[in-house]
């Protein structure tokens, strides 16, 4: 079902949203990883679904997504799975880990800020992949967000950063990871900025 949603999403975005990718040689061609993206609306979950297809991204999302019956269904043909961030509870971690460990990729939407659940979420994927020893890989978007702003045809960028390897153990290890990765992120966007202007110029 993935494949038949993924492919029309794949055509529908062609069609008026073709995001231009950058370094996606960064991204491992085999083996289980986290990717930890930007998030500014739920266009980017899309376009970096596209990005990598047919293979398919296991996207964490907040369980709330759920409650709605259509939106609920799509989700869960894209194959995302809840997750209670205001409490989250063993699978938040068991799902992911069970997923690397077969080879799958993990989505994980940290916010681009310094607030609290943009912290815990990045913590999160730090913590998941220091526990599976999968390699982090930071991505970065700039474009559309919104079905209208998809029909305008705004263009589309997203930007792959290197793999991040968890190398320290602890609490200690995963709260210097966490930085890198906030580093990582920003670095990125900026990078991805200047790419943009280079392109409009």
């Amino acid at each position: 079902m993935y494949r038949f949603v993924g492919l029309f999403v794949v055509k529908f975005l062609g069609l008026f949203n073709k995001v231009k990718v950058f370094d996606k040689h960064h991204v491992p061609t085999e083996g289980g990883y986290v990717i930890a993206c930007t998030h500014t609306g739920w266009i980017d979950i899309l376009n970096l679904g596209v990005s990598i297809y047919p293979k398919p991204i296991h996207f964490m999302a907040k369980k709330q997504l759920f409650d709605h019956k259509l939106l609920g269904w799509f989700i869960t043909k894209m194959n995302a799975f809840p997750v209670d961030r205001d409490n989250p509870g063993p699978s938040a971690i068991k799902v992911p880990m069970k997923l690397l460990k077969d080879g799958e990729v993990v989505g994980i939407f940290p916010s681009g800020t310094r607030n609290a659940e943009g912290n815990s979420l990045k913590q999160g994927a730090i913590t998941i992949a220091q526990l599976s020893k999968a390699p982090i890989v930071p991505a970065a978007y700039i474009g559309p967000n919104t079905p209208h702003e998809v029909f305008a045809r705004e263009k589309g960028y997203l930007i792959y950063g290197e793999p991040i390897y968890i190398t320290a153990k602890g609490k200690a290890g995963r709260e210097e990871f966490t930085h890198l990765l906030e580093e990582q992120l920003a670095t990125l966007q900026k990078k991805l900025e200047e790419k943009i202007a280079h392109d409009a110029s």
